[in-house]
């Protein structure tokens, strides 16, 4: 009896593995064709033509430096030595969607977000996703961690019909980039995540947790202390107070 059910579980566990490697592989081919396809119309290698040649290109050089280490910090910490994806992170993300069963965490870095903006639609499937890991690879071939950087923040959603770190700058603040104070740096870096949501001319409240989260996360990664923190959370919340909520 006890030879029969080993046999059982041992076969049903077979079984399983079988039908996991089967299903992976079958969205691993797919994903693998759709980035093909993707390519074949956008090639890596145009992907930083197109995008330095949108009006208001921020270079890399021109970013201040606390925006970009609050966008590292809130996005993607691992950025500046992982290969394109983030194991770690997309482990974490995986445990986070199936013990909450809400599928809303993606573990995406800064460089699958930019190859999923430039070549894919926001459609969420699981062969979108592969795909984008594939072109993640590509464009770390391609570019450097500076230029992929750059490329990122001058496309991503600000909200409020801003695309672009430029456009965000200005039509927020009414300056360049390079004018930007901590608070409105750091504020920026967040904005992307939810952009509709963290609007600061229609929910500041949020934009204010929203930042709050920011420097929390720079702290953890050692990229401010908690004083200096402290000091840009209360300059946002003057910034803040002088936006009325729509």
């Amino acid at each position: 009896m006890k030879r029969a059910l080993k046999w059982i579980l041992l076969t049903l566990a077979s079984l399983l593995v079988l039908a996991v490697i089967t299903v992976g592989g079958y969205f691993c081919v797919k994903g693998y064709l759709m980035y093909r396809r993707a390519v074949e119309r956008t090639p890596a290698s145009t992907i930083g033509s197109d995008i330095r040649s949108r009006p208001g290109f921020v270079s890399y050089d021109e970013l201040p430096d606390i925006y970009v280490e609050a966008v590292i910090a809130v996005e993607d910490k691992r950025f500046e030595s992982h290969c394109g994806i983030d194991i770690f992170a997309i482990l974490r993300a995986l445990w986070v969607d199936v013990t909450t069963m809400s599928f809303a965490e993606g573990g995406s870095t800064i460089t699958q977000q930019l190859a999923k903006n430039e070549l894919f639609t926001q459609e969420k499937r699981v062969e979108r996703k592969i795909a984008e890991v594939f072109a993640a690879f590509a464009i770390e071939r391609t570019y450097s961690k500076e230029e992929i950087f750059e490329l990122y923040v001058n496309s991503i959603y600000f909200g409020n019909g801003y695309y672009g770190i430029h456009d965000a700058a200005m039509g927020y603040f009414g300056k360049s980039v390079s004018e930007l104070t901590d608070a409105e740096a750091v504020m920026l870096a967040g904005l992307p995540n939810a952009p509709s949501i963290y609007t600061p001319e229609r929910n500041p409240d949020l934009a204010l947790r929203r930042t709050a989260v920011v420097l929390r996360r720079m702290v953890q990664c050692g990229k401010l202390t908690g004083d200096e923190a402290d000091r840009i959370q209360s300059q946002a919340q003057d910034l803040f107070a002088d936006i009325p909520a729509a």
